[in-house]
């Protein structure tokens, strides 16, 4: 490493958020920008740790010693030509992902870890800006022709290696634009749709064909595409959203967050003049504590929510790691996203038992608190008796992640095996249980980071370019059986 010493000299340092009540105007990202001498120092964090778990804790496989150091050298480009030889899209994950790598750095053992997500993020950003991020056109075409099914950031990833390995690909996507719930799930301030056009127009210019408003199954027959194409790869993801099936479900003002965020986009797209459901003025409530969770709380914000509340059934986090969540295992702790810094209340180890209405609209839940009980080795969560309470809400948000992909047209026309978690089984080259169709991401592994989409994308564009040239240079970074750490 260039300077071996430099956990020593340097706090972990992240740039600066802008301030609350000017980003809340606006749909921005939160982040300042971050020099490059403070990103230098950043840099020189990286140990020469001998073993770097950082590298196996991200399922991409990244280099991410090498990236360090050549950044704390003032190697630029160098750093962005390691970065993409195993990750195609880190302007996506510098952005979304939760960092795994950080969580098993060994620096993290006693103290912060390398920022190593804002390394990766800020490389990316100056290779843009540089115009060194170029089409990647393959030199001679293979002729066969390879669907996709889905343009989340797993279909991107496969489709990016199938076609630079000189297949002929097609991109489907039912919605009216290529990107799956990174256009229409991730809000604008957290990723600003502008680095997902120019990779899209990268892709177009390497030879990668996308097609939207088109369901698979419906609008072009499950048959019609097996005979036009060599080979199909699926990539949907986990979209079946859980439901809360309690009294009261049925009232006006309880949406899934997918029927909720989207909007905003659109509005930010210029597609909409103003969103549908705007919670501007309301008591809003979030069931679900996770990320979909926080996006709600900042849309829900910037749309000017009079009160908004964050439900957890689980119990709140500890500050540092117990024992029982050892490095380099995920670090389940307590964070504060910027969405959470903006406002709003959240609630642990809360359940709600009950939707209350007025003239057919929901304008409070019925809640109690719970105590998690294990018993043969099974958790429950127990109401606390006495804990009753009801919260003001106009608008109800369920955000309680995904239970699978959706049993559709395309899964019944195929006729395609599905696990006991409703997930599509495959082999271990991401077959499914049909000859020559594959899938990857999300609604083979069912809801996972963005991180692990994007090496299932690689790995199985891997193994269809096996199939069809009978070798394959393409890397393949993770089987389908990997446990991830987290």
């Amino acid at each position: 490493m260039g300077d071996a010493r430099g956990f020593l000299k340097h706090d972990r340092q992240l740039p600066d958020r802008r301030s609350v009540p000017v980003r809340l105007r606006d749909w921005k990202e939160v982040y300042e920008p971050f020099g490059e001498d403070s990103l230098r120092a950043q840099a020189s964090r990286c140990m020469d740790c001998g073993i770097p778990f950082c590298n196996d804790g991200c399922p991409l496989g990244n280099l991410i010693p090498d990236w360090n150091d050549l950044i704390y050298r003032g190697h630029w480009r160098d750093a962005i030509e390691r970065l993409h030889a195993t990750n195609n899209f880190p302007e996506f994950t510098g952005r979304l992902c939760p960092a795994p790598c950080e969580g098993s750095c060994v620096l993290g053992i006693n103290e912060p870890p390398v920022t190593i997500k804002q390394i990766e993020v800020s490389i990316v950003d100056r290779a843009w800006e540089e115009g060194w991020i170029v089409p990647l056109v393959p030199a001679e075409n293979t002729g066969r022709r390879v669907a996709v099914v889905g343009s989340g950031p797993a279909g991107l990833a496969a489709a990016q290696q199938l076609t630079r390995a000189g297949h002929s690909v097609v991109v489907f996507e039912r919605a009216d634009r290529i990107g799956g719930l990174m256009r229409y799930g991730i809000p604008e301030f957290k990723m600003e749709k502008r680095h997902l056009d120019r990779r899209l127009a990268q892709m177009e210019a390497e030879g990668t064909e996308f097609r939207t408003n088109t369901t698979v199954g419906v609008d072009l027959p499950v048959d019609q595409l097996r005979a036009d194409f060599d080979a199909v790869v699926l990539a949907c993801g986990a979209t079946q959203w859980r439901d809360l099936p309690i009294p009261g479900r049925e009232l006006d003002g309880i949406l899934q967050a997918m029927e909720y965020l989207p909007d905003s986009n659109r509005v930010q797209e210029g597609d909409l003049d103003a969103a549908p459901v705007d919670a501007a003025g309301m008591d809003v409530v979030i069931i679900g504590g996770g990320d979909t969770g926080a996006d709600c709380l900042g849309t829900a914000l910037r749309q000017g929510a009079r009160v908004v509340h964050q439900f957890e059934i689980m119990p709140r986090p500890p500050d540092e790691r117990p024992d029982a969540n050892p490095w380099p295992t995920w670090p389940m702790v307590y964070r504060v996203s910027s969405a959470h810094e903006e406002g709003g209340e959240r609630e642990y180890a809360i359940n709600t038992s009950e939707f209350v209405g007025r003239d057919g609209r929901v304008s409070a839940l019925r809640t109690h608190r719970v105590e998690q009980v294990f018993t043969e080795g099974r958790m429950s969560f127990e109401p606390i008796e006495g804990t009753e309470q009801e919260f003001a809400a106009d608008l109800v948000l369920l955000a309680m992640g995904f239970t699978g992909p959706e049993r559709n047209e395309l899964i019944d026309g195929l006729n395609i095996d599905l696990d006991a978690r409703g997930n599509v089984t495959r082999d271990g080259e991401y077959q499914t249980s049909v000859d020559g169709v594959y899938v990857c991401g999300d609604m083979g592994r069912g809801q996972s980071l963005i991180v692990w989409a994007i090496a299932e994308g690689r790995s199985c564009a891997a193994a269809v370019d096996r199939k069809l040239s009978g070798s394959t240079h393409l890397p393949a970074p993770i089987a389908p059986t990997a446990v991830p750490l987290r």
